[in-house]
């Protein structure tokens, strides 16, 4: 975003210094302070974000920690080969238990974090027998996953008219605002919220000046950590993220019935149980595709009716339950359907990380990690360095 002359109120004596400053406090900004911190203690940093903490898609998702990525894994495999297949859902692994070593320890009660699975479920026979082959494929690899057959699935998730499915052993769920305030006091950062950055100016020492409506911060290193709001602060993001709406719906809570979150339509729908009874349904963006992108939350009749609807006719204990919360988040969806890191080709002192394609809970933390890496001069796996895109 530009700067109006007859609006800029900063005043270079006021000027904060940092060596890094990273615009963005969602989980993947947060994540990245975590592991430069890690990396140097005795680095300076600063994060700005617009609004507040986790305002954007981190304080609005589901709360899945998942493995793998936005596609099942025989379609990754089509897609990737077998091999960066099974590279793409180990990194998702590695996520959730660097999450747990690094950041949740023993307090994963107070954050509602569970780790008990999560469903994949098909309303179709051809979709079974597709997630019955994942399933084979799976287990050849050693990635834990069960079959369920329809009787099941009804008596482990209380969910009718599904002919199936397959349950990942591994994933898992949790508050993701609680996670993020948790990892907040995990960092040494200061935090600006409230402070919107603009653009960014090189000067002759070699060191970036980002303009902000809170003022100039002169850093050694700007970081961009805004996923699906990327395309919002730099043109190169344009072509290669794409900000993309995720409708929700929450009903008042009721007996605890669901024995793991669940997917259904190849990922595309998903809902669960909050620990308190409460249930949670997102998905249907599929119904107005052309229409769910840009940069407004807002909900709409047509996917909140289907999410509704999905509750009728598939959780029959709670169709007479009345809706408590309505809302949307803005995704990062990349080009091709994997995370990138990487530094602008213009700018070797201006990195980022983004493009979680609804996955940034099971991805950032991992992501975070490794564009350190890429930072201090280690190498990263092709797949995700943003040089494929070049």
């Amino acid at each position: 975003m530009s700067t109006s002359y007859w609006l800029d109120r900063t005043n270079p004596t006021n000027k904060k210094n940092y060596d890094v400053v990273i615009v963005g406090a969602g989980i993947s900004g947060l994540s990245t302070a975590y592991w430069l911190n890690q990396e140097d203690p005795s680095l300076k940093i600063a994060i700005v974000e617009k609004n507040r903490l986790g305002f954007g898609a981190s304080g609005r998702n589901a709360g899945f920690v998942t493995c793998g990525s936005v596609e099942h894994f025989n379609r990754l495999i089509s897609k990737h080969g077998q091999a960066e297949a099974l590279e793409i859902w180990r990194f998702a692994e590695t996520n959730l238990k660097l999450l747990q070593e690094h950041i949740i320890g023993d307090q994963g009660s107070s954050i509602e974090f569970y780790k008990r699975g999560a469903y994949s479920l098909a309303a179709q026979d051809n979709e079974f027998n597709e997630l019955k082959t994942v399933a084979k494929t799976m287990t050849t690899l050693d990635i834990p996953v069960e079959i369920f057959s329809s009787t099941e699935i009804e008596k482990n998730v209380g969910a009718t008219n599904f002919v199936g499915g397959i349950k990942y052993l591994d994933d898992a769920e949790t508050n993701p605002f609680l996670l993020m305030e948790l990892m907040r006091t995990k960092i040494k950062a200061d935090i600006f919220e409230l402070t919107e950055a603009h653009n960014y100016l090189q000067t002759s020492e070699g060191t970036r000046i980002l303009k902000t409506d809170n003022g100039d911060f002169e850093c050694s290193m700007i970081i961009y950590s805004l996923n699906g709001y990327s395309p919002s602060i730099h043109p190169y993001f344009e072509d290669k993220i794409y900000a993309t709406r995720a409708q929700i719906l929450m009903m008042e809570k009721a007996p605890l019935f669901m024995d793991g979150p669940c997917y259904a339509n190849f990922y595309l729908d998903y809902f669960r149980q909050m620990p308190n009874g409460a249930l949670l349904i997102g998905g249907f963006r599929q119904l107005e595709k052309a229409t769910e992108v840009g940069y407004s939350d807002h909900i709409t009749p047509v996917i909140q009716n289907a999410l509704h609807d999905f509750v009728k006719n598939h959780l029959p204990t709670l169709k007479d339950k009345p809706v408590s919360h309505r809302w949307g988040g803005i995704m990062g969806f990349s080009k091709d359907g994997q995370p990138m890191i990487g530094s602008l080709p213009t700018d070797g002192q201006v990195f980022f990380n983004g493009g979680y394609t609804g996955h940034g809970l099971g991805l950032a933390f991992h992501t975070g990690k490794r564009l350190v890496d890429l930072i201090f001069g280690r190498d990263v796996p092709a797949w995700l360095s943003a040089r494929r895109f070049s």
